[in-house]
């Protein structure tokens, strides 16, 4: 087995850096939309408490559709490739965000928030200066948890042509290579071992500072 790994990385390591890279962009893109909704409403949520409950009921609903499922439903409207992909991917890695962001908001003290009015500070400079530092170890703990259940989901692209490393899973499954299979799912594990170092580095540094 260790020597058909050793074989496959010395005649095909451009492919394998290739699906490494498909992998790291889609999943990356995934997030930085992810990121971006999640954030954004999750602070529309905090600022709307009525809203909150139907709204976040609804995100982690979109958790118990298979990212398969969400996959082939797509395909009939949108065809097949990166774009499918890239919106099973959001669906995924919305809800962490979107929860950890209303959650760090509202950690945030009541009295903090009412001495920094009473220093006359704006709304923006309360949002810049005490919500959001505060309430970013939490962001960057539903950040972890979106880019380690996109890398692990972005596998599945595959099946509809949008590449990455599912490309060697699909193949070792097929062909009974074993060898393919551990590299293919051990590069992902490896990814979303180190996605979750970091960030729980960066989770770290947040707090200290």
């Amino acid at each position: 087995m260790l020597s058909e790994i050793k074989t496959y990385f010395a005649t095909n390591s451009s492919d394998y850096w290739n699906y490494v890279w498909q992998h790291l962009t889609l999943s990356l893109e995934a997030l930085l939309i992810s990121m971006i909704l999640g954030i954004s409403l999750g602070y529309c949520l905090y600022r709307r408490p009525r809203m909150k409950q139907s709204v976040l009921g609804l995100s982690q609903g979109l958790r118990v559709i298979p990212s398969l499922g969400v996959l082939f439903i797509l395909i009939p409207f949108i065809g097949v490739g990166r774009l499918p992909a890239l919106i099973a991917l959001v669906f995924l890695g919305l809800p962490p965000i979107l929860v950890n962001t209303v959650v760090g908001f509202e950690q945030v003290s009541e009295e903090l928030l009412e001495t920094g009015i009473g220093l006359g500070m704006t709304q923006a400079q309360l949002m810049r200066k005490v919500s959001f530092p505060l309430a970013l170890p939490h962001l960057l703990n539903g950040i972890k948890l979106s880019l380690v259940e996109i890398i692990a989901s972005a596998t599945l692209a595959t099946y509809i042509g949008a590449g990455g490393l599912g490309n060697l899973i699909y193949t070792g499954l097929h062909l009974f290579r074993y060898d393919l299979l551990i590299i293919g799912g051990g590069s992902v594990a490896v990814l979303s071992f180190l996605s979750m170092l970091l960030l729980d580095l960066g989770i770290k540094w947040s707090q200290i500072k």
